[in-house]
């Protein structure tokens, strides 16, 4: 290998003296006729195992040597980032007057008639919390709207939902955000709020849900019984390791 430059740490002893190379102190064995003493500057080479110093340099040993004597800069932490998917537990629409719909998975917002104003929801059960600790960057669902109301392109209303899975009674609702605007037979992948996916991740919420309170437009969403993708959430996110 190339000749490097080392700094002696004390007097030579015998044949040896001990020197920092590269930053690390070590024994290096010292030509016959070469005198050291602590702080000379040496030229050495490794041959095998072995360090060897045959000369010094500089009329006299520098105030510093450049990086054998300076701190190596600390590590940087590393980051891991990764996709989680996740397929709700369950689909189903609540009405207070009647409780969760049992004819169908699908999530409705709104009311039809006289028969109660639908609260639709997704839960996820308990897998967004297998990335505790983690950072979530983007979070997505897919939907697709199904025949009931108006056919044109309608507004909803998205909630978050403190349960992971359904309740007894009424979903708890939390944060609102404009949902999806499809045409009956639409479908997207639809962008929530990246802090919402992180409460799922967090153990605040479990859920995503529809409502409106006025009870219009009426909507109804695919839920798993009726397309399996429905409602599959991705979670993109980052850890410090």
């Amino acid at each position: 290998m190339s000749a490097l430059l080392a700094t002696a740490s004390a007097n030579k002893s015998g044949s040896t003296v001990t020197a920092t190379v590269n930053g690390v102190t070590t024994v290096v064995q010292v030509a016959r006729d070469l005198a050291v003493a602590s702080g000379d500057v040496l030229l050495v080479e490794k041959i095998g195992p072995q360090w060897f110093a045959y000369a010094r340099v500089f009329s006299a040993a520098p105030a510093s040597t450049g990086r054998d004597n300076e701190e190596p800069p600390p590590p940087k932490p590393a980051t891991v980032s990764g996709t989680l998917v996740v397929s709700p537990v369950e689909t189903r629409s609540y009405r207070p007057n009647y409780g969760w719909r049992t004819d169908n998975t699908d999530v409705y917002q709104g009311q039809y008639g006289g028969w109660g104003n639908h609260t639709g929801a997704a839960f996820y059960g308990s897998k967004p919390r297998s990335l505790a600790g983690a950072t979530v960057t983007k979070a997505t669902i897919k939907v697709k709207r199904l025949s009931a109301g108006t056919y044109a392109a309608q507004s909803t209303t998205m909630r978050l939902v403190t349960q992971a899975t359904r309740p007894g009674g009424a979903p708890t609702l939390g944060s609102s955000t404009s949902g999806p605007s499809l045409a009956v037979g639409g479908s997207t992948t639809f962008t929530i709020p990246a802090s919402w996916a992180q409460a799922m991740v967090d153990g605040s919420a479990g859920g995503l849900a529809f409502f409106e309170s006025d009870g219009s437009p009426y909507v109804r969403f695919a839920g798993r019984g009726s397309w399996s993708p429905a409602f599959t959430l991705t979670i993109n996110w980052t850890r410090s390791t």
